[in-house]
């Protein structure tokens, strides 16, 4: 089975990583604006994520949302304008700890994806990530099970909610603390179709994870 592999760079380096990197792998922006112009100092838009040779952009990671304070429906309209401008999204949703010992994971995760889905103009550019935020960074990471069962039912959610297409095709992939001692379990759960690798990603064993389908 063949891994298809994003590169998330900072948006610096955007072009240093699509001139550096061998063409099979794949170059996305940490995040972008949901404008193509204007006065907004500091952002990025799509357009020039494509002048980089970038191709993707990760949108709603947990950080965006709990320490920039960006809410689902700026979330929403950034996942919209990047779709439209041809700029393919890994889209992000996930509960924190104190949301999950509560009980609300499925009600989280599923009003984000709502908002996700009603911006969605074309699910084959869209990747949904699951990234629980109480194991990203921490060294805690949701067990196969759990991460199962949040992937199962957002898939069900989609097929509910938006089509057996997208329900079928869209890939859920994984994140939070994945490591290589811990990708092959993950991997060999039904509804993980792959990896949003952090910290993991700067070491040796990032070919393990590539490879934990193999």
């Amino acid at each position: 089975m063949c891994s298809e592999v994003v590169c998330a760079a900072p948006s610096i380096y955007l072009d240093f990583a699509r001139s550096g990197l061998d063409p099979r792998f794949g170059v996305a922006a940490q995040n972008c604006y949901k404008v193509e112009k204007g006065a907004f100092t500091g952002e990025i838009s799509p357009a020039m994520i494509k002048d980089c040779g970038a191709d993707w952009v990760v949108l709603g990671h947990s950080e965006r949302r709990h320490v920039f304070g960006e809410s689902d429906e700026l979330i929403g309209q950034k996942v919209s304008h990047a779709l439209l401008s041809d700029v393919c999204v890994v889209a992000c949703v996930g509960e924190t700890l104190e949301q999950r010992e509560d009980g609300s994971t499925e009600e989280v995760v599923y009003a984000q994806t709502q908002v996700i889905a009603e911006n969605v103009s074309d699910w084959g550019k869209v990747v949904l990530a699951y990234e629980p935020v109480w194991a990203i960074g921490t060294g805690r990471t949701a067990t196969p099970e759990q991460a199962q069962s949040v992937h199962e039912k957002l898939r069900a959610w989609l097929r509910a909610h938006v089509s057996d297409d997208a329900a079928d095709s869209v890939r859920i992939i994984y994140g939070g603390s994945v490591t290589a001692a811990n990708c092959r379990e993950l991997a060999s759960q039904s509804d993980v179709d792959g990896f949003l690798v952090g910290g993991a990603s700067l070491k040796p064993e990032f070919i393990d994870i590539i490879n934990a389908r193999a």
